[in-house]
C-alpha cells in the first residue's frame, strides 16, 4: 500500500510591520509634496530676504533722519514714527522753544507706552522752560518767568514719576524748586497743580543730590 503523500507546507508571507507601513506612507506623502516645496522654497527665501532688506532700510532711514535733527536740520515726523525719531525731533523742537509742536509727539509716546522716551521728552521740555525762566528773571520779567518755572517743575516731576532713577531730572527739579523758594510770588501767583514738597519727593527718590545746583 502506497503511503499517503505528505502535504507541502504553505509558505507564509511575513505581515508588514507597523513601522514599515508608516515609512511607506511618509515616503508616499513626501513624494507628493516635494514638487510643491521645490516651488515654494525660493518664494519663501525671497520673501524673507525682502523683509530683512526693508527692515534694514527703515533702520538706516531712521538713523539718517535722527542724525539730521541732531545736526540742526528739521525733519517732519508723525506720532507713528519710531520712538527714537520722536525723541530726537522733540529735543530739536525744545532747543528752539517750539514746545507746542512737540506736544503731539509726547502724546504719541504716551499712547504707545514708551515710558522712558516720554520721560526724556518731558525732561528736555522742562529744561527749555527753565532756560527761558532764567532769561526772563535776568531781565526782571518775573510775571512771565513764574509760569515757566511752574511748568518746568511739573514736567520734571512727571519725568521722575516714570523714571525715579533719572538723576539729571532730580537735580534740575531741585533747581526749579529753589527758584520757587527764592521767588515766593511765583507759587502764589501761578500755583502748581502737582502739589508736593520737594523734601517729600527726595525722600522717595534714591540718590538725592547735595550741594548747590
Amino acid at each position: 500500500m502506497t503511503p499517503p503523500a505528505r502535504s507541502q507546507p504553505i509558505p507564509l508571507q511575513a505581515a508588514p510591520s507597523r513601522r514599515g507601513g508608516l515609512a511607506a506612507i511618509l515616503g508616499t506623502g513626501w513624494r507628493a509634496i516635494r514638487p510643491h516645496l521645490l516651488v515654494l522654497l525660493p518664494i519663501l527665501l525671497l520673501a524673507g530676504a525682502v523683509a530683512t532688506g526693508v527692515s534694514a532700510w527703515n533702520a538706516v532711514r531712521t538713523n539718517t533722519r535722527i542724525a539730521a535733527l541732531e545736526a540742526g536740520r528739521d525733519e517732519i515726523v508723525s506720532p507713528d514714527d519710531p520712538t527714537a525719531l520722536l525723541v530726537a525731533r522733540a529735543t530739536f523742537l525744545a532747543a528752539r522753544d517750539r514746545l507746542d509742536e512737540a506736544e503731539p509727539l509726547l502724546d504719541g509716546l504716551d499712547r504707545r507706552g514708551a515710558t522712558d522716551a516720554a520721560s526724556r521728552v518731558r525732561y528736555v521740555r522742562a529744561n527749555a522752560r527753565l532756560r527761558k525762566a532764567f532769561d526772563l528773571i535776568g531781565r526782571g520779567d518775573l510775571d512771565r518767568a513764574g509760569p515757566q518755572v511752574t511748568l518746568a517743575r511739573q514736567d520734571y516731576r512727571r519725568a521722575l514719576q516714570a523714571r525715579p532713577d533719572f538723576w539729571d531730572a532730580k537735580f534740575n527739579f531741585d533747581v526749579a524748586s529753589r527758584l520757587i523758594r527764592d521767588f515766593p510770588e511765583f507759587d502764589r501767583k501761578f500755583g502748581d497743580e502737582l502739589k508736593a514738597e520737594p523734601k517729600q519727593i527726595w525722600t522717595d527718590i534714591p540718590g538725592q543730590p547735595r550741594g548747590g545746583p
